[in-house]
Order: structure tokens, then C-alpha cells, then sequence
């Protein structure tokens, strides 16, 4: 059973605060709302030179995929049909600027998946896809995420009141992930910590990996281990431990970066407009309209990057080849030319495809885990917090950041 008491609440909340130290290099800084400047730049041309964060005002540097990179010309794409044609194109717009050896001796997310271009990328992802597709759910969420859910409920329940950010959606990605590769509750911190220094993860990782290939379980380790990657020649190769490492460290950074703070942004949402709380409580099968248009509405990874390949006319801009182009998702996702009223937040909407989870050959691998943990966590509140709100003698919360968008604190009592 998972001792979710055994987490370090300070720790949490320093490591999953947006404004923290650990934060602030991706602009968690950043608390103006971007996307009044977003609209504006999307109007007067779907591409402009520039990053998308110098493009929007922020002061100083920020990092995420595809920057710094000064030595190349930047470029931004801000409509939908200009971010969803680069993803399309993945010959014109790379994933990386250089070829990936995943079989190298280093591991890391530049050895990985995400780095990967063409029939390479695609035979990784065809390897590991079977137990993030849809029908693979149930897996994820009976043996990690719904104890964890009611466990982390059970643990502020009695109270009538929590900060719903890191009392519950901090904890619930990276205990699912973690659990997934056989690393115990109690180490689950150190390994957000450890995210920007691959060789600790790794010494914490071989043991589980060597474990799993003398005697597999029903975890994700055990299939990696277990599984067959078709060569360019035809035959087939167990993946070795770097392999392993590079696939489990991307894994650990995007599912404990990402599904917190989009799961703090639908409650913030909710909460906030409470008869759509009301509506979402009374009729449970409103609250997967309500996840998607919330990815839409305010994705909490506002910008993917691509490496441009050849020099290209693209929507009215000539980008030389050796450019980086910023996809500004948040911005695509509220193109009027694809969304009636787009900065409203309407889970009545017709549901339309969005791009807040990427697109193209690298749509996000993880979506349908981060969709069953928002589904199960949100579903667990309304279930046993009656009268959930916002406490009306706490800062609401707000929406901030940069290139990681996410909640403040999301004060709330209940009973």
C-alpha cells in the first residue's frame, strides 16, 4: 500500500511551486496573463521572429524545449493552422537538430523518445504505445492512481479544508509514475529532485532494472524490459539498461511535470465558476468535456519547439534552415478561426482537437494516463468533498508562468 504520509509537504510544495527557485528557470515567475499579447501577435501575422517568451514581454531568459540555442535564428508560430503544419511535417521540423543514439553510454531525454525523428521514432514508440493506448487505462489507474487518489483524500478529509495543489494534484503524477517503475513512495521526492542530474536517477534505477529482468512484475520496468525492438534490418534487440534509463527518465520528467498543473488548472476553472462545478458534480459525464476544453482553454505547456530542417516559405515567413520554431499552442488553441468565443472557457462546446497535447508523430505518449488521473482524482473530490469551494478568506488562485503554466494555491473547504 502506498504510504502517501510518508511525503514531505514543505518538499512538495518547494518542488511544485510554480515560483520556486526549481520552477523559475522555465519562467514560473512570469504572473501576467500572456494571452491578450497572444491574440495580438496572432492577428497581425501566424509567425513572427522571436521566441515566444521575448515576443510576450518577459524580462529576462527562460528555457524549455529548443532554447536557449543563441547561435540559431528563432522563430514563433501563434494560429492553429501554422502549429498543427509543423507538427505534420516532420521532415521540415525535427524534434532534434542531431541524430539520437539511444544505445550510447550516457541516458537522458536527449537519448530518448522525445528526441527521436522518422522511422527511428517510430519504432521506439511502437515498442512502448501498447500500455499508454486507451484500453490500457484500467491498468494504470487499479494499480496506481485510484489508491493513491483516496489516499490522499483520506489524509485531509477530517479537516473540512486543504491546498488542494499540493495536498493532491502534486502528489498523484509522480506517485503513479514512480510506482509504475518499482521506486518506492519514500524516494519519489528525490527523484523530482534529481531530474536535471540523469546519472543519480540512473543509480537509482539500475537495481529496479536488474531486479525486473531476472524476475519481472506487472510494472511498466517489467514490460520495457521484457520488450522486442525491431531493427532497421529486420531483426529484433531486448533494449538495453541505457535504453531503459532514457525511456524511464523522460517518462518521470513529463509525468511529474506536467498533469498537476493541468489537473490545478481545471480546478481552478471549476471552482471559480461554480455553477459548472454544480453541473459537473450533478452529471459526471460532463467532466471529460471538461477535461479537454481545459487542455484547450489553457494547456499547461504552452510551446513546443521544432528544428527546421531546409529553408522554407512558412505562413508568410522565410525560415532558414538551422531555425528553431517556437509552436505556441496555448495561442493556436484560441484561434477564433477554429473556436467560436476561444478565451471562454464553454465545456459545451462541440469538441473539436486541440493541440494542447502536441500533435503529429509526437502527440504526447502519456495523454490518456494524465486524462485517467484528472478523471479519477477530480471524480474522487466531487465524490467525498460535499460543498467543495474556495476559501473565501484565502487568495483565489491564479494562473501563472511561462513556459509551465499551472495554479497557485488552490485553498478550498469542503463539508
Amino acid at each position: 500500500m502506498t504510504d502517501v504520509q510518508s511525503l514531505d509537504r514543505n518538499r512538495l510544495k518547494e518542488l511544485f511551486d510554480l515560483r520556486s527557485s526549481y520552477n523559475v528557470a522555465m519562467g514560473g515567475d512570469f504572473q501576467t496573463d500572456p494571452y491578450p499579447v497572444w491574440e495580438r501577435l496572432r492577428k497581425q501575422a501566424p509567425v513572427h521572429e522571436g521566441t515566444v517568451h521575448k515576443l510576450t514581454g518577459y524580462p529576462g531568459e527562460a528555457f524549455f524545449q529548443g532554447l536557449p540555442f543563441p547561435d540559431r535564428p528563432h522563430f514563433s508560430a501563434f494560429s492553429f493552422a501554422a502549429c498543427d503544419a509543423a507538427f505534420r511535417d516532420e521532415e521540415t521540423f525535427a524534434s532534434s537538430p542531431t541524430a539520437v543514439d539511444p544505445t550510447g553510454q550516457a541516458a537522458g531525454v536527449e537519448s530518448s523518445l522525445i528526441s527521436m525523428n522518422g522511422a527511428q521514432h517510430r519504432r521506439y514508440r511502437a515498442l512502448v504505445q501498447p500500455s499508454f493506448l486507451p484500453a490500457k487505462s484500467g491498468w494504470w489507474i487499479s494499480s496506481w492512481i485510484e489508491e493513491t487518489v483516496h489516499l490522499l483524500i483520506d489524509s485531509f478529509v477530517a479537516d473540512g479544508r486543504a491546498e488542494l495543489n499540493v495536498d493532491f494534484c502534486a502528489a498523484i503524477p509522480i506517485l503513479t509514475i514512480t510506482g509504475s517503475l518499482g521506486i518506492p513512495v519514500e524516494q519519489a521526492l528525490i527523484i523530482r529532485e534529481w531530474l536535471s542530474q540523469p546519472a543519480k536517477i540512473v543509480g537509482m534505477l539500475a537495481p529496479i532494472v536488474a531486479a525486473r529482468r531476472e524476475s519481472p512484475r506487472d510494472d511498466l520496468i517489467s514490460v520495457l524490459v521484457q520488450a522486442e525492438l525491431p531493427d532497421e534490418d529486420g531483426t529484433t534487440h531486448r533494449l538495453s539498461d541505457v535504453e531503459i534509463y532514457s525511456f524511464a527518465i523522460l517518462l518521470l520528467l513529463a509525468g511529474s511535470g506536467t498533469t498537476w498543473k493541468q489537473m490545478g488548472i481545471i480546478l481552478t476553472a471549476l471552482l471559480q465558476r461554480p455553477e459548472i462545478l454544480k453541473a459537473v458534480r450533478a452529471d459526471r459525464r460532463l467532466l471529460r468535456a471538461t477535461i479537454e476544453e481545459a487542455i484547450r482553454w489553457t494547456p499547461t505547456d504552452p510551446m513546443f519547439s521544432r528544428f527546421v530542417t531546409a529553408d522554407i516559405e512558412f505562413f508568410g515567413a522565410h525560415i532558414p534552415k538551422g531555425s528553431v520554431l517556437h509552436l505556441c499552442v496555448a495561442a493556436a488553441n484560441r484561434d477564433p478561426e477554429r473556436w467560436e468565443r476561444p478565451d471562454e472557457f464553454d465545456i459545451h462546446r462541440p469538441l473539436k482537437r486541440s493541440l494542447g497535447f502536441g500533435g503529429g508523430m509526437h502527440i504526447c505518449l502519456g495523454m490518456h494516463v494524465a486524462r485517467a488521473e484528472m478523471t479519477v482524482g477530480i471524480g474522487a473530490l466531487l465524490d467525498r468533498l460535499p460543498n467543495l469551494r474556495l476559501d473565501p478568506d484565502a487568495a483565489s488562485p491564479r494562473i501563472i508562468g511561462m513556459y509551465e503554466r499551472g495554479a497557485t494555491e488552490i485553498p478550498v473547504l469542503f463539508g
